[in-house]
This record gives C-alpha cells, sequence and structure tokens, in this order.
C-alpha cells in the first residue's frame, strides 16, 4: 500500500513562535494522533530553540519513514543570523520562501495540505510583499480569485467567516455588496461539506448595524445588502438565516442552531473566536483546491526563544488540516 502524504508546514518568521510550536507539535505527535509532516523552512531556527530530534529531509517522500524518530525539515535558503523575538528582513525572505515551496508541494500533491506557521507581514512588506495575508498569496498561487477564497476561524464550538477582512471599518460599507455575502456563502456552505462532512450546513449571518439594524432606523445595509443576498442563497438551497444581531448570535444556545456565522467585518468575527478559543482557534481556508490550515494566533515576538509558546493551536490546525485532507482523499 502506498504511505500516506504528510502535511506540509512552513515554518513561518524564523525568529518568531513557529518554529518552537512545530516541534512541540511533533513532540505530542503520539499523544494528539498527529498525521505525518514534515516544516519547511531553516532548520536552524528549530535547533536553536528545541533539543529534540531534527533531521534534514531532501524530499517530501522521506518525511513519513523519518517522522516516527525526529522532526523532518526541508530546509530553505539561509535565513540569516537568527534572534529569536528580533524580526529582520533575512528572515521574512525565508518565510516567504518557505511559505512559497510548502504551497507549491501541496498543489503538486507531494503533501496532503498546507499547514502556515506565523508571519510579520510588517517585515515581508519591507521586501515587496503586496498582499494583505498568507491566505491571499496562496489564493493565487492555486489560482483563485480572493472572493472565492474564505477564510474560516474554527475552534470546536465555533465557526466564523469575515466576509471583508483587512480593510479599515470605514471602508466595509462601499465592500459590502450583494455579490460579495453571495460568493462568501456559497464558499462557506461548500467548504463545511467539503472539509468538515457537513452535508447540509446551516449557515448564519450577521447583521452590519446594531440590533441588525432596527429595520433601517440604525442604517440600511441589512435591508439592501445583506437581505437580498439570503433570498438569492435560499433559492439556490442554501439554508442561511439572518441578518441577525451580532450580539446574540454567539451565546451558546445561538452557536447551536448554526454550522458557520458570516460577519460583516474582521473584529464582528474574530472577537468572538478569540474569546472563546484563543488556544485551539485554527484558520482554514475555503475554496481552494489543496488543504490549508493555520494556528491563529501571530508571530509572538515577545516570547519567542523562552520555551513559553504554547502549541495548542498548531495542533488543532495539524489535526484539522489532516482531518480535511482524508475526507478530500476519500470522497475523490
Amino acid at each position: 500500500m502506498t504511505a500516506p502524504l504528510p502535511l506540509a508546514i512552513s515554518m513561518g518568521d524564523p525568529a518568531g513562535i513557529g518554529p518552537e510550536v512545530i516541534a512541540k507539535a511533533w513532540g505530542a505527535r503520539d499523544v494528539e494522533r498527529l498525521p505525518p509532516f514534515f516544516a519547511v523552512g531553516d532548520e536552524r531556527a528549530v535547533r536553536q530553540i528545541w533539543a529534540g530530534p531534527v533531521e534534514r529531509i531532501g524530499h517530501p517522500g522521506e518525511a513519513v519513514q523519518v517522522f516516527a524518530r525526529a522532526l523532518p525539515v526541508l530546509s530553505v535558503v539561509d535565513g540569516g543570523t537568527i534572534d529569536p523575538g528580533r524580526p529582520d528582513i533575512d528572515g521574512a525572505r525565508c518565510a516567504l520562501q518557505a511559505l512559497e515551496l510548502a504551497a507549491g508541494l501541496a498543489r503538486s500533491d507531494s503533501a496532503a495540505g498546507l499547514v502556515t506557521g506565523p508571519v510579520s507581514k510588517a517585515e515581508l512588506y519591507r521586501i515587496g510583499f503586496t498582499y494583505p495575508g498568507q491566505t491571499e498569496f496562496v489564493a493565487e498561487r492555486c489560482g483563485v480569485s480572493r472572493e472565492n477564497a474564505v477564510m474560516m476561524l474554527a475552534g470546536p464550538t465555533l465557526r466564523v467567516v469575515p466576509i471583508t477582512i483587512h480593510v479599515p471599518l470605514s471602508a466595509v460599507r462601499d465592500l459590502l455588496t450583494i455579490d460579495l455575502v453571495v460568493a462568501r456563502a456559497r464558499a462557506t456552505a461548500r467548504g463545511l461539506t467539503r472539509d468538515f462532512g457537513i452535508a447540509a450546513p446551516r449557515l448564519a449571518i450577521a447583521g452590519v448595524n446594531p440590533h441588525a439594524g432596527e429595520g433601517g432606523a440604525i442604517g440600511r445595509e441589512e435591508i439592501e445588502v445583506m437581505a437580498p443576498a439570503i433570498a438569492q442563497l435560499r433559492v439556490e438551497g442554501i439554508d442561511i438565516v439572518g441578518p441577525m444581531a451580532a450580539d446574540t448570535m454567539f451565546h451558546p444556545r445561538a452557536r447551536a442552531r448554526y454550522d458557520a456565522a458570516l460577519c460583516a467585518y474582521h473584529d464582528q468575527a474574530l472577537i468572538p473566536i478569540k474569546t472563546l478559543h484563543f488556544d485551539d482557534g485554527v484558520n482554514i481556508t475555503l475554496g481552494l483546491p489543496i488543504v490549508r490550515t493555520s494556528p491563529d494566533h501571530g508571530t509572538a515576538f515577545d516570547i519567542a526563544g523562552q520555551d513559553r509558546a504554547e502549541p495548542g493551536a498548531m495542533i488543532a490546525a495539524i489535526r484539522m488540516a489532516g482531518e480535511a485532507a482524508q475526507r478530500r482523499a476519500t470522497a475523490n
């Protein structure tokens, strides 16, 4: 029988906590029952902060066998002088090359899926990175438009999708269109079926304004954008309710009535998910031809290299990627 393909994990910024949480995830592989994976990046970033076994590999095909005895690392360009907690341009170049290589391996079916470690967008911008984040970069490499690549944040009790993402709050009103809402909802429904095995997904959509606009008294986005989009989606057979008042849709009884909540803007989605699942939240990109997840935290430069980083979110991202990859393989 053919051995299962391993997951590819880009290390992220070598000066951040990415190398540490990847190494700790490998250390917990048996207890957490994680699928095989290999790291992509500068192996020195791991050796510098971790005393466990690390083994360089030359090809993803070697990872499954190595995984039982050591953390497999597929090395990229030297990241320069690695000083945990102090990002620099060399580290940003290393992070970008690792992301490019890991994404390419997933696209070419050399890896079962892609897990991305945290990067410093500020440092990436200094070397010419022009994307809002890793999600948009990976989507372009996969030939998928930004509208059809949906960022979902998922935890054990809540899944949320921001309809608009890294934009000023003042820009949300102009960006929020019927077409965008419909595209996000379609991709979410398909992704819940494809990657989470939910045959008949239930969606809920939050209003933009307090109390979902109070029938137009506190804003008309719910009437002019949300309601027509919801009507169109229902005609297509998608189970969706709303627009709902955002302040009443995240308590336990409300969460039990939907499989994913679509939110108008970044903080409306990320505040509840990070409140409930700060240590085990996962960023999963729906709508891609590959599986892509990421821990829902940043580089945490303030604690990098101090053995203080909790690996829970990375472990959850690896587990979710493995489960989604298995569902896709079974469906095919």
